[in-house]
């Protein structure tokens, strides 16, 4: 079995990353390359991805961006043959691309509920399913990002929640269907990640940022590093058995409220 944190682990692997400009996507893009594999980036923004990609070549890595929406199967489909042809069949698919912002579903849009479904679910199936005929089977590894609110409900969040749950629903139906053919298919949901949008939007003020750290179990905020290396773990043979599953990597976000006063326990009675 290959030890999933040796150096050059997936050398010779190619890996295909959807919403890769930036961010949690960005960061796995950067650790599969590190690991040797060979990385084609996808972003709707052509400077943003075209930077992405440049910013791992100038670290001696093999990259390419190319700008596509997830939304428009036949533009993924055609950067799918773009990345055999270049590079030859794909080990590896991360579908992150996503949409989200916060709305009370009284006054959310038709069109803001769809555009966030469209992005996030439809677009992860677009990728996924684009991929299909380019992989390198037996072996493959496929993985979506999705979010605790796809089990968690919470307020404003209906359009995300919603989505994030069909993406965890997709990831169980496809490993049942294509595991035959010796694909893997996993998705990861991460917790409060520092320095991304979503923090930035959940803690804009110091005391906002405290409060949020108090309720997680191990007391701090995740690191675009520790979703790659999930992502990382996934992508090797140390994970060949592993297929179907949602993988928290949260700080323990998804067990609930760990402050203090959430912990104390009342005084007895009488």
């Amino acid at each position: 079995m290959q030890d999933a944190f040796r150096d050059q682990v997936l050398a010779g692997k190619v890996a295909l990353i959807a919403g890769a400009s930036s961010g949690i996507n960005l960061g796995i893009a950067q650790r599969l390359a590190e690991a040797g594999a060979k990385v084609m980036l996808i972003s709707r923004s052509p400077e943003r991805i075209e930077a992405a990609a440049r910013t791992l070549t100038e670290a001696g890595h093999t990259a390419l961006g190319r700008a596509a929406d997830v939304r428009d199967y036949d533009a993924i489909a055609a950067v799918c043959q773009e990345t055999e042809d270049t590079f030859g069949k794909i080990d590896i698919v991360v579908s992150g691309a996503a949409g989200n912002f916060r709305a009370p579903a009284a006054h959310l849009s038709a069109n803001g509920f769809r555009t966030v479904i469209e992005i996030d679910l439809i677009g992860s199936f677009n990728v996924l399913r684009a991929s299909f005929a380019h992989l390198n089977t037996p072996g493959a590894s496929l993985m979506s990002i999705t979010a605790p609110g796809a089990v968690r409900p919470s307020t404003f969040q209906v359009h995300a929640n919603a989505a994030k749950a069909g993406i965890n629903q997709m990831t169980r139906c496809l490993a049942m269907e294509w595991g035959p053919a010796g694909i893997r298919v996993n998705a990861i949901s991460p917790g409060p990640i520092a320095d991304t949008e979503g923090v930035a939007r959940l803690a804009a003020t110091p005391e906002r940022e405290q409060a949020l750290r108090n309720r997680l179990a191990l007391r701090d905020y995740g690191t675009k590093r520790d979703i790659a290396d999930v992502a990382l773990f996934l992508s090797t043979e140390n994970a060949r058995y592993i297929t179907g599953t949602v993988i928290d990597c949260d700080g323990g976000s998804g067990l609930g409220d760990a402050s203090e006063d959430a912990l104390t326990a009342p005084p007895p009675r009488g």
